[in-house]
């Protein structure tokens, strides 16, 4: 009898719940490894459950625990969606839910939409992924919702703005900051939430280390946000968002948004998105060792004026929240070149290995300028004032052999001179 509750009350780890959770292989005539469903529409097993799906879809009812609810259309949900959401949330420590989109600006559009209404306020960190700055100001600011910037790992200010912001709704913090890799304390504002009237949600794009090397819930926010295409696919061949949360009702509200925008993630992406969670960790470890090794040994190059990479973090504050809410630095490099944007636009033509793409978490090195790519949406004074300077360079390191990374950067390095 001991034995048994002993077994019963067992938690598999996640690099095992991701395999063995989410999918029936009797549901899909054997198949070990699930199926891709492409089909718009599903039958009903009876009037009876067709009602009772639609009062669940349209937020009349809520799902009985353990309860199977059919399907009713690919925009609401499909197979393969319910599969990836139920496979992925082990990854994520404390997560009970999720909700996959089809790109990840398209995760943060529904988030935005979903807890800001006209008149409300909503505050955020500093810098931040262009797109999701050029939806502040181009669509939430125009539609009534106020934005308020705080400047990244600034735990005082961001403290004193969430108390007093009026109606604020939604905290968005992207820790650590795209492309200055500057961190922000999660528990901090988390904290700082809890003496606000209304409480407002707390949200983390953790897409440069999560889920392996960080994780918000645990740390008290409430929704952790991913580009999937990133790190969760690591190929650089799809697009994909997830949310995933720690209270299934706000996961249901950002489904419910979804359905209405239509922005779920197809089956065929779905199934390929699955199909990677098993090496996510795997590849990011690589990575994040790979990254390491060049970040110091670039560090002290001539032609570099400033490394900006978690291990060789010099302010006593970066370094306390670091050492408080990461297990690994990541794969992400950003450098400032001495003589600006020319130097950096020379150094990218140099470099013979890595890609001069944007993105990045594919296994293949990929390089960028940020002032002219992905954060050209910022104005002159949004730039400066984000550290996101001209001679800036960002990379993402890949699973390359790091020593002729190391050596190709070198030499790029070394032209610059």
């Amino acid at each position: 009898m001991a034995a048994n509750r002993q077994r019963a009350s067992y938690v598999v780890r996640p690099e095992t719940a991701i395999l063995t959770r989410g999918f029936d292989p009797r549901l899909s005539v054997g198949s070990a490894r699930p199926a891709v469903f492409r089909s718009s529409t599903y039958v009903f097993s009876s009037p009876k459950a067709a009602e009772r799906a639609f009062a669940i879809a349209l937020g009349h009812s809520r799902p009985a625990a353990g309860e199977s609810v059919d399907l009713i259309y690919s925009r609401l949900s499909h197979p393969n969606a319910e599969i990836l959401e139920d496979q992925i949330t082990p990854l994520e420590p404390d997560a009970q839910s999720a909700a996959v989109f089809n790109s990840g600006m398209a995760a943060i559009s529904t988030l935005f939409l979903t807890f800001c209404q006209p008149g409300t306020s909503f505050v955020y960190t500093v810098p931040l992924y262009g797109g999701t700055q050029h939806l502040m100001h181009q669509i939430l600011e125009p539609l009534g919702m106020r934005g308020t910037p705080v400047p990244a790992g600034d735990s005082r200010t961001l403290r004193e703005t969430i108390q007093r912001t009026p109606d604020v709704r939604l905290i968005f913090i992207e820790t650590p900051a795209n492309p200055t890799l500057r961190m922000t304390d999660i528990a901090a504002a988390a904290q700082a939430t809890q003496s606000v009237g209304v409480r407002p949600i707390v949200a983390v794009d953790n897409t440069f280390l999560g889920p392996t090397f960080q994780h918000p819930l645990q740390l008290g926010a409430d929704l952790v946000v991913y580009s999937a295409t990133k790190y969760l696919s690591g190929f650089s061949d799809l697009l994909a968002g997830m949310i995933l949360g720690k209270k299934p009702a706000l996961i249901a509200q950002l489904r419910g948004t979804r359905a209405v925008l239509g922005n779920i993630l197809q089956p065929d992406e779905c199934w390929m998105l699955d199909g990677r969670l098993p090496t996510v960790e795997l590849r990011m470890t690589r990575q994040s060792k790979n990254a390491q090794y060049i970040a110091e040994a670039l560090a002290d190059h001539p032609a570099v004026a400033n490394m900006n990479y978690p291990t060789l973090f010099t302010a006593p504050e970066q370094i306390r929240i670091r050492d408080a809410q990461c297990r690994h630095p990541g794969a992400i490099i950003s450098f400032e070149l001495r003589g600006g944007k020319t130097a950096a636009f020379n150094f990218l033509r140099r470099v013979k290995i890595a890609h001069n793409a944007v993105s990045l978490g594919g296994v293949e090195t990929l390089t960028c300028h940020p002032a002219t790519t992905t954060h050209a949406e910022l104005s002159a004074e949004e730039r400066a004032q984000s550290g996101v300077a001209d001679g800036l360079v960002r990379i993402s390191v890949g699973v390359e052999g790091w020593r002729d990374l190391l050596r190709d950067f070198r030499q790029a390095l070394d032209a610059s001179c």
